[in-house]
């Protein structure tokens, strides 16, 4: 097998600041962009698919997100190809070029009132590209920071990729309760829903700056290697490593975006919440999740990483019924300590897989084959997710509903756990 985009790891023991804050960053930015859509999708829903039913433009709303996600994995294929015979650092500057673009289309895109149904259509479309561009963007710095660090900082540098992805959502969701406190609802559904959209364009040319002035001159063997492209060597012998991948990542994708992304209108409409009090909420649950996920990359660096994907995996198992069960008190307090508990259940998940998922793979088809499995997950499960449970629950009038999807996902990842051997992770 030609192995293409092979990256020395450091000789020394340092950790890899420098590429960490080159990983981060540019996540971050993008990650802003693509999740600040979720906390506005009720106002948005109103603004471009308007109903009678105001459970059919939410809907629809969730839908417009979902189509972003079902676009990542035609993203992952381009994006995880560019990464395996260009460099990484190649892929995660185009990424961000490729965000830029729909997100200044939002921030000035008509509403249904000025052009009709075409404005839902053009905000479909612009979903699609920000999901190609985070399609390849995620699992591309998930192995930029892998590679780049040394066996005893694997865990801990991996870690930064969800670190800069759920730093772009919490920035999202503390830029929406800020605009939320401040503006009268008249404003939101006028023009307030497009600030947040205009403030992503200025953080995406920051991440293509960043990502512009990174140079990979020290690692000149992740130039393309001649012969077979990494996508025909992924599909010729890794159909298997591209099964566990998607089976490991069911669990965290429909996990992270109920409990993040689609929480926030649950509290909303159950508990009857303020909006600014749920993304009060939501806000502070992922200062949490932050604080947390260096802490349990260190600690995967010290036990290794299957340890915590199964104890994260039987967390969720056991405890989402009890946990969603606690946010039928109708208290702000409760609902924040039962989604704090969901914070604990998942981080150990998404601070160790992304060392435990590179281990899995092949330098030289590392990039194709994770970003493929990886999306297949987050796309069909994860973005469809705020979709299907909203759905599920006012179709069953069935509160508990999201806490049974999230456990029938946790199920499917004790198969992907079942799959995994220390011995796959022979390749580094």
């Amino acid at each position: 097998m030609t192995e293409s985009a092979v990256v020395t790891p450091p000789a020394n023991h340092h950790f890899p600041f420098k590429q960490v804050l080159i990983g981060t960053v540019g996540t971050t930015m993008e990650w802003y962009d693509f999740g600040v859509y979720g906390f506005f999708a009720a106002t948005i829903g109103r603004q471009f698919f308007p109903a009678e039913d105001e459970i059919s433009s939410v809907i629809a709303a969730f839908g417009a997100f979902a189509a972003g996600f079902l676009a990542r994995p035609f993203g992952a294929l381009i994006f995880g190809q560019l990464a395996d015979k260009k460099g990484r650092a190649f892929a995660l500057t185009a990424s961000v070029l490729l965000m830029a673009l729909p997100t200044f289309l939002i921030s000035i895109l008509p509403t249904h009132a000025m052009i009709g149904a075409s404005a839902g259509i053009l905000l479909v479309l612009c979903r699609v590209l920000q999901g190609l561009s985070v399609g390849g963007e995620h699992t591309c710095s998930i192995v930029y920071l892998v590679e780049h660090a040394s066996a005893r900082h694997r865990c801990l540098a991996g870690s930064f990729a969800p670190f800069g992805a759920s730093a772009g959502i919490l920035l999202g969701s503390a830029v929406g309760a800020v605009l939320t406190n401040v503006l009268s609802q008249d404003q939101l559904e006028s023009w307030g829903w497009r600030l947040p959209q205009a403030f992503g364009l200025l953080l995406a040319v920051v991440g293509l700056w960043i990502r512009s002035h990174n140079e990979e001159a020290d690692h000149p063997n992740l130039k393309a290697a001649s012969g077979p492209s990494p996508l025909a060597q992924a599909v010729k012998g890794h159909k298997m490593d591209v099964l566990k991948i998607v089976l490991l990542n069911v669990m965290p994708a429909i996990g992270f975006y109920t409990i993040f992304v689609y929480l926030v209108t649950y509290l909303q409409e159950v508990d009857h919440l303020q909006a600014g009090k749920a993304l009060e909420i939501n806000t502070v649950s992922m200062v949490a999740l932050l604080v947390l996920m260096p802490v349990f990359g260190w600690i995967a660096d010290k036990v290794g990483p299957l340890k915590l994907m199964w104890a994260s995996t039987l967390g969720i198992l056991f405890c989402a019924y009890p946990l969603f069960s606690l946010m039928h008190h109708h208290e702000a307090w409760v609902d924040l300590l039962a989604e704090l508990g969901f914070v604990l259940l998942l981080v150990p998940f998404m601070a160790s897989s992304p060392a435990g998922l590179c281990a899995l793979l092949p330098k030289g088809v590392r990039c194709t084959v994770l970003s493929v499995g990886f999306n297949l997950s987050m796309g069909l499960l994860g973005g469809t997710t705020p979709l299907v449970v909203e759905y599920m629950r006012k179709t069953t009038h069935q509160d508990m509903t999201p806490a049974l999807y999230l456990v029938a996902g946790a199920v499917v990842t004790v198969f992907g756990l079942l799959l995994y051997r220390e011995a796959d992770g022979e390749h580094g």
